[in-house]
């Protein structure tokens, strides 16, 4: 197994769960939590505490499947903070590298959850994870690992360049998932690819990067600047190509959405804890479709993360 660094947010979510108040209503083109007066009272089906950010989400796919995972992040000393670490321990996630902040809160989201169909609102204060330019790229010398696993900084594009420069530096492979803010400035983001060694998207981020309107054109263009690139498409499942082979895939099925939150984190991470774990990169698009299919299914953004016990079926994916 690998050692694999986890840079990214870590954030308590606090999820409010209910049947009928929280249930969408359509204006124009929109849909909105229609059934809350301003002013009213609401009674809550169910509350439930749980974690999430990019960093803890995939740290704690890592984990479950066996690697050495070690979380870099933001947080205070607070509740919400203790909250984090006691599951990150339970995990077996190191958080030796964790940030203590004095001047802000553990970052918190709250989210307003319907529970017939699934839609979700997400209120989130940033707090702690609102900036990243406290992290140091030395702390990389000291854990030695394997692979580095990136999720938004919220467009900090100077710490990203330093840790990837700090990870080329001593050999260590790159996966990215960047974030909206990073995509804000194209320009710095294709500066960064070339460090990179996965490059993680959805269709219309890859759109904002490169042209192409048909996820081929998408795929080709970003395989000019990262050899192994996977873009999602939501239901329609999404392509990835490795330089040597190239793939078409499906969803892992066709399964009741709970809660969506951290589907991305878990396609994500789960496609790095099957690949760095030696297994082919098919089975490794596989094994994400099936650990975001997991994660959407329960209500947490990684509650429902698979280990590398599980059994995996066939899912629609076809070589092109």
């Amino acid at each position: 197994m690998a050692r694999i660094v986890s840079l990214g947010s870590a954030l308590q979510d606090i999820y409010l769960i209910d049947h009928d108040d929280l249930a969408p209503t359509q204006i124009g083109g929109d849909a909105i939590f229609g059934e809350i007066l301003v002013g009213s009272k609401v009674d809550i089906d169910k509350l439930s505490y749980e974690v999430g950010g990019g960093g803890v989400n995939s740290a704690i796919t890592f984990s479950r499947h066996g690697h050495e995972a070690v979380l870099i992040s933001n947080i205070a000393k607070d509740s919400a903070g203790n909250a984090i670490t006691k599951v990150l321990d339970r995990e077996n996630v190191d958080t030796s590298y964790l940030n203590f902040i004095s001047t802000k809160a553990t970052g918190t989201s709250i989210i307003l959850l319907d529970s017939v169909h699934g839609e979700r609102t997400i209120l989130t204060y940033r707090g702690a994870s609102e900036k990243f330019n406290n992290f140091s790229e030395d702390d990389l010398d000291l854990i030695q690992p394997d692979w580095l696993y990136v999720t938004t900084l919220r467009g900090d594009m100077d710490t990203l360049l330093r840790f990837f420069e700090k990870a080329k530096e001593l050999g260590v492979k790159i996966m990215f998932n960047p974030g909206g803010k990073e995509l804000e400035n194209t320009k710095k983001l294709i500066g960064l690819l070339s460090d990179v060694d996965v490059l993680l998207v959805n269709k219309s981020e890859a759109a904002k990067i490169v042209p192409g309107v048909v996820l081929t054109e998408l795929l080709y263009h970003l395989n000019n600047y990262v050899e192994t690139v996977i873009i999602t498409d939501g239901a329609m499942g999404g392509i990835a190509s490795n330089g040597k082979e190239s793939y078409r895939f499906g969803i892992y099925e066709d399964t009741k959405v709970k809660d969506a939150t951290g589907a991305g984190d878990a396609f994500g991470s789960g496609f790095l804890a099957h690949f760095a774990a030696g297994r082919s990169f098919k089975n490794s698009l596989i094994f994400a479709s099936a650990n975001s299919t997991a994660v959407v299914s329960k209500i947490g953004a990684n509650r429902g993360a698979l280990t590398n016990a599980e059994q995996l079926h066939m899912m629609p994916i076809q070589k092109i």
